[in-house]
């Protein structure tokens, strides 16, 4: 008699107990402007209706699916947008040219130096080498050269026992100096320049000049070279303006290489 009653009062609450469930899932339902589904056929206590839970999962996917082609249209839109940076190219075109004319007009000024004129110079033996101990050097790391008077030079080399290498290779020089032992020491006299000599060197010097002029042009060409590669890249009154500076540039350096011709001629000329 009392399991009998005990199993119909578990009955009667499981029963008003999935009513209670089923009335309260069935309020939120209805009430929630939220969900999706419109329709509840029944209500179990452990979860919604199948068919409900498959309606919010279709939406789920569908929201989800228009999230990301809302987000893949506007990264689109905005690549659009995107500004793209132009590189200046014209400080390091411009260093280029400068770096390379420059390096012409050294190296004219080291040949103009070897060239002899009427006038003694410290500088006028440096391109001489010399060959001590089976080494081969230039002069002025063998000796130290200094002007007595204008017409003649003193050397003394930094080893003593070297002066007998460092006077051959000062008479086999094409100077046309030779030198006098004084001690631990030369002196070398320069004898005054013939006509004929000084119109060779003249000549020397015009040929020198042309050479780094063609030296600067060429510098000049691999810059305008470089503007043109980078033409598509740089607005069109961008590379005229650099074109400009290049031309200016060559202008620079070119006179500036006559200047130094024109002053070793006269050096020549009125020795």
């Amino acid at each position: 008699m009392a399991i009998s009653l005990r199993r119909v009062l578990s009955a009667r609450n499981l029963a008003l107990l999935r009513t209670s469930f089923r009335s309260s899932d069935l309020s939120y339902t209805c009430s929630s402007n939220s969900n999706p589904c419109n329709f509840v056929s029944e209500t179990s206590l452990f979860g919604t209706n199948r068919e409900c839970s498959n309606r919010l999962g279709f939406d789920f996917l569908r929201e989800s699916r228009r999230g990301f082609a809302k987000g893949r249209k506007s990264k689109d839109s905005d690549g659009g947008n995107t500004v793209e940076v132009v590189p200046d190219i014209g400080p390091s075109v411009k260093a280029t040219a400068v770096s390379q004319m420059e390096a012409a007009t050294v190296a004219l000024s080291r040949e103009l130096s070897k060239l002899r004129t009427g006038r003694a110079s410290a500088g006028m033996l440096d391109h001489i080498i010399v060959e001590t101990s089976g080494v081969k050097m230039p002069l002025s790391r063998v000796a130290v050269v200094s002007v007595i008077d204008s017409q003649t030079l003193s050397v003394t080399p930094y080893d003593p026992d070297a002066i007998k290498e460092l006077e051959k290779a000062i008479v086999s020089s094409p100077l046309g100096i030779n030198p006098q032992v004084d001690g631990q020491r030369l002196i070398a006299a320069i004898p005054p320049l013939t006509k004929e000599h000084m119109q060779a060197m003249c000549k020397v010097v015009a040929k020198s000049s042309e050479d780094v002029k063609q030296s600067i042009r060429r510098a000049r060409q691999k810059a305008l070279d470089m503007i043109k590669k980078a033409s598509s890249n740089i607005p069109k009154d961008d590379a005229k303006r650099l074109e400009k500076e290049v031309d200016e540039l060559t202008k620079k350096f070119v006179k500036s290489a006559e200047d130094m011709c024109k002053a070793k001629e006269k050096e020549i000329t009125s020795g």
